[in-house]
């Protein structure tokens, strides 16, 4: 994108709301790149820690409301509601509201409408902008999103955009952008199911996972995501990234799409099955990589860390 016309950073006043791993790395992306960035987040510790790389501290959400432009990361559609619509909510006061809000939450194309009326009742630009990756994406660069809402109001906003990772995404007006996302983490299922199936094949056919791993990443069915994911594969590391739960969730949203619009999704609903396992399985916060386990206990084998360094393409 031409970025001649770019404003120079630290001339707009952004608020950030969430600091989680994902909001933590993206606000201090901006703050890096020199923005004026002021965080708010609901346990204040999460937000202070950012003062080190340059962002403020807001008390409230009120504070934040005469930015210029307010992004929101938060887990679930009813926090998206409540900091922008609840009581002392971003949008509470109507005669004091910023111009533009992006929200990169992973939320329901019906609740991204909603909140986008919200908004343009209020005089409220508003942009959908899911992203994929995670904090270590975030840190290292990779970070995608995919952005959707009024054009112009994308323009204006896309510099920003591109201090966050990779650069955006334009895919249209309204709330598409949401599933954009919802059929990217199918993709991500799909994918992973189909790695685990493929790596516990290999192994039980006498090859360490380490050695099938990075022929495979080496090869033309090798990925960004196929190496990101072989360290957890190979060592058993599952500290979560994305958790069986959060993933069961999309597919939900991505087959009740698919019902709207009248797409059979064969494969996908193979791999919800495995998807619905790990989560009967009971290990919800350890990360979706639990496939891996749970495609070799069906196999009859039991695996063990190999103990290897594995890059895993991110400079980890």
């Amino acid at each position: 994108m031409d970025t001649t016309d770019a404003p120079t950073p630290g001339t707009l006043r952004i608020g950030w709301i969430g600091a989680g791993r994902m909001g933590a790395a993206m606000a201090t992306r901006l703050a890096r790149a020199g923005e004026d960035v002021t965080v708010w987040n609901r346990t204040r510790s999460k937000a202070e820690a950012l003062t080190d790389v340059g962002c403020s501290v807001a008390d409230t959400i009120a504070d934040l409301r005469g930015h210029d432009v307010v992004f929101t990361m938060v887990s679930t559609p009813a926090d998206l509601e409540q900091v922008l619509v609840g009581e002392g909510g971003l949008l509470a006061d109507p005669d004091h509201v910023p111009s533009v809000v992006v929200d990169c939450s992973t939320v329901s194309a019906e609740s991204s409408a909603a909140m986008r009326e919200a908004c343009t009742e209020r005089g409220v630009d508003f942009l959908a902008s899911p992203v994929s990756g995670n904090g270590k994406v975030v840190t290292s660069g990779g970070l995608s999103l995919v952005v959707s809402g009024p054009e112009e109001t994308y323009l204006r906003v896309a510099p920003l955009l591109e201090h966050l990772g990779k650069g955006a995404t334009y895919v249209g007006e309204g709330d598409v952008a949401r599933l954009a996302k919802i059929c990217h983490n199918l993709m991500l299922g799909v994918v992973t199911q189909c790695l685990a199936e493929i790596t516990v094949l290999a192994e039980k056919g006498g090859m360490p996972r380490a050695a099938f791993l990075e022929f495979l990443n080496n090869s033309v069915m090798g990925s960004v995501f196929t190496r990101y994911k072989s360290p957890a594969f190979v060592n058993l590391d599952y500290t979560p990234t994305f958790t069986p739960v959060l993933l069961r969730k999309d597919f939900d949203l991505g087959f009740a799409a698919a019902h709207d619009l009248d797409v059979p999704m064969p494969v996908a609903a193979a791999t919800a099955a495995a998807v619905q396992a790990s989560v009967s399985s009971g290990r919800l916060s350890e990360d979706f990589a639990i496939l891996l386990d749970l495609q070799a206990a069906a196999s009859g084998i039991s695996l063990k860390p190999e103990d290897v360094v594995v890059d895993d393409g991110l400079g980890g």
